[in-house]
């Protein structure tokens, strides 16, 4: 297993996914669910710690062989972010190996997603290689006015810099996804589902929480006060929320 990852607690193992950040995501999150959990947290390949990829990248396969590796039979799942998007199509492609799939503000391959978004990305793209202005354009954004005007948004400025930074290490490769898309097999999810998310998150992100709640049976939790990154401003509410799911 080439993949960085970290392991803490014992118990019923639970997976942290992410998209584009590393395992300092999860840094208030880890030692809460550590408690009464095994937890795992990973950085996904080209990010953090973990290997450039070297070819096509499958974030879903490599899901399975780190669970595989660590001879995980049934996780519970909690995706953030992109990492939503993939603990979604895990969940869809490999039923068996999911017990419980938690998403906080979850991307969703095949949603169609806002012009002004697809504007803000392109944006950040064409700013490239300027780590300083993607970075500052990415903040910038109203989906994170509340982890900006908190004690975390260094913490969150150092993931976005550093992430960049490794974006540019990558080859000429694309990310596989999982087909047909997740938004059009929501109905076969069979986990027990909790989708998480707060109020202060982007349009495009509400309606994709919006999406689950009319297309799948993911119970949703609006969190009032809270932005795209809740695990790095509310993770005792997250915490609470995930705890109380998972004993229900």
């Amino acid at each position: 297993m080439d993949l960085y990852y970290e392991v803490n607690g014992k118990g019923h193992p639970v997976v942290l996914v992410t998209g584009g950040a590393d395992v300092r995501n999860w840094t208030f999150v880890t030692s809460l669910l550590a408690k009464h959990y095994k937890v795992v947290a990973f950085d996904g390949r080209g990010t953090g710690k973990s290997p450039s990829p070297l070819e096509d990248v499958n974030h879903v396969e490599d899901l399975l062989s780190l669970l595989d590796h660590l001879d995980i039979n049934q996780a519970t799942l909690i995706g953030h972010s992109m990492g939503g998007q993939i603990a979604t199509e895990f969940a869809l492609d490999y039923p068996e190996r999911v017990s419980n799939l938690v998403l906080l503000a979850p991307g969703l391959s095949g949603f169609s997603y806002s012009k002004e978004f697809e504007e803000k990305i392109k944006a950040v793209h064409e700013a490239a290689p300027d780590i300083d202005k993607m970075v500052e354009l990415l903040i910038s954004d109203p989906s994170y006015r509340v982890v900006t005007g908190s004690p975390h948004r260094n913490l969150m400025v150092q993931m976005l810099r550093h992430h960049m930074s490794r974006m540019f290490e990558w080859p000429a490769v694309k990310i596989i996804l999982s087909q047909p898309p997740a938004i059009e097999r929501l109905g076969e999810l069979t986990a027990k589902t909790l989708l998480i998310i707060g109020k202060e998150d982007s349009p495009d992100n509400l309606r994709v929480a919006n999406y689950f709640r009319n297309h799948s049976d993911a119970q949703i939790i609006e969190i009032p006060d809270a932005d795209h990154m809740l695990n790095l401003t509310h993770p005792e509410k997250l915490y609470q929320q995930i705890i109380g799911f998972m004993k229900e």
